[in-house]
């Protein structure tokens, strides 16, 4: 197998099977299961509430370089810009508009996890406070326009910016504008990766819904609970979506691998610096016919960054990523992997989630995604709403959770990271149904104290 000079040693591609085999290294003994989970949020400066932009005093560069300094993280450079940051299999980095991500450790339960984003926080509010920036967790900007939000200095962006537009209208909005909550978790098998992925990305509306945290865009009511989820429904049908394959009988590695094989492609890294491909074919790079890179074949690396380039509401990596979550304040950030780790990580309550759902149709599957967004808990499900169903999977998580029965110095299990869902449930009102209102009464139709009033 040869290698690439381009790449270092990142072995060149010769064939399909190596794509196919790259997913299956991801399969792990149920004993090696961890729990990552990624977090974003809006930076803004307290006094206006705008944005903050990279350069300047209280700019993304120096909140990055005041955490580096503060509390021992490794800067990563892109052109002498610091554009992410990492620790002990933790990373900081930064989202096209400037959202601040944690992507965290792989950890073995939700105790760990909460203990994570704790720590992150306390960073965070440390060096936020010396430089009068606040943090917000909601799943869309709510007050500034697209125009107002600046661009951050990575290469993968300036080609993404411009061909975002080329294939939706809602493109650069995801980018600038929102906002997520995310968890990545493991699989032992091909056939347990494609139980795991059937069921979460059925049921992944219910998680759009009980996160729904982002009713404003332009500082004014959207029309929708979810106007993060309603972005992703106009960014680019080629590589985002439900995937109606994934509910095919002969669903597994190699499918997936030829899906993504069809996504086009955005860009290729070379000598540190991101070459334009976008919109072009990753079959044709396997056969050297890549117009911006004659004659040369893709490594290992390349495959791996184009993983990264796909939008699905659950993403196969070496790990299933689920992805259908508003930001929100930080006491839900441990609620979403709770939430899917009671479903997915005990095999019980996996076959009872599923069974709720093996039945839907593609078109009833897809009501359930294009409607949530705008409905929320009062998306029709069957003969009832989301709101009966949110009950029936968030009972099966809590009962997951318990039968982990993982335990923390108080002898508490982690069923108790989700009520703020069975809040949401029981009432049926997600945190945006309580900003609508905050909105009409308190707020009298200013969207401003959410800056406040819900700020890290």
């Amino acid at each position: 197998m040869s290698v690439s000079a381009a790449t270092g040693d990142s072995p060149e591609i010769e064939s399909r099977a190596q794509l196919v085999e790259w997913f299956e290294s991801g399969c792990k003994p149920k004993r090696d299961w961890a729990i990552g989970t990624e977090h974003e949020k809006f930076a803004f400066t307290r006094e206006d509430l705008r944005p903050i932009p990279y350069e300047g005093e209280r700019g993304v560069k120096a909140l990055l370089t005041a955490l580096a300094e503060r509390f021992d993280w490794d800067p990563i450079l892109e052109n002498g810009n610091v554009i992410a940051l990492s620790k002990d299999k933790c990373s900081v980095s930064l989202e096209p508009g400037g959202q601040i991500e944690l992507s965290g450790a792989p950890l073995k339960n939700i105790h760990q996890t909460c203990g994570e984003v704790h720590q992150h926080l306390h960073e965070i509010r440390e060096v936020c406070s010396g430089l009068d920036i606040d943090m917000l967790g909601v799943g869309h900007q709510p007050k500034w326009a697209r125009d107002d939000i600046p661009w951050m200095p990575k290469g993968r962006y300036d080609i993404m910016r411009n061909y975002m537009p080329k294939v939706g209208s809602l493109g650069l909005d995801m980018m600038l504008r929102t906002s997520t909550i995310q968890v990545n978790l493991d699989f032992d098998s091909e056939a347990d990766m494609a139980h795991k992925f059937r069921t979460s990305l059925a049921l992944q509306p219910v998680a759009t819904a009980l996160f729904a945290a982002s009713p404003f865009v332009d500082g004014k009511p959207s029309g929708y609970l979810s106007a993060r989820s309603r972005v992703w429904t106009d960014t680019d049908p080629d590589r985002c979506g439900m995937l109606p394959f994934v509910f095919e009988d002969s669903f597994g590695f190699e499918r997936y691998t030829d899906y993504m094989l069809d996504v086009p492609m955005y860009f290729v890294y070379r000598d540190g610096k991101y070459i334009d491909a976008s919109g072009k074919s990753f079959r044709d790079f396997m056969a050297g016919k890549l117009d911006v890179l004659p004659g040369e074949r893709p490594t290992m690396n390349d495959w791996s960054d184009h993983m990264t380039t796909a939008f699905p509401e659950v993403r196969l990596k070496k790990f299933l990523e689920m992805r259908g979550a508003d930001g929100g304040p930080w006491r839900r950030i441990c609620a979403l992997p709770a939430f899917w780790v009671g479903l997915l990580y005990d095999s019980a309550s996996l076959d009872a989630a599923w069974n709720l759902v093996k039945n839907l149709s593609t078109e009833e599957r897809e009501a359930l995604r294009n409607d949530v967004p705008k409905l929320g808990m009062q998306t029709p499900f069957k003969n009832g709403t989301m709101q009966d169903l949110a009950k029936e999977v968030l009972a099966i998580s809590k009962q997951g959770l318990k039968n982990r029965a993982k335990l923390d110095s108080y002898g508490d299990d982690e069923s108790h990271f989700i009520e703020s869902l069975e809040d949401v449930a029981q009432s049926g009102r997600t945190l945006a149904d309580e900003f609508l209102d905050l909105y009409e009464t308190r707020w009298e139709g200013s969207v401003d104290p959410v800056f406040r009033e819900y700020a890290y």
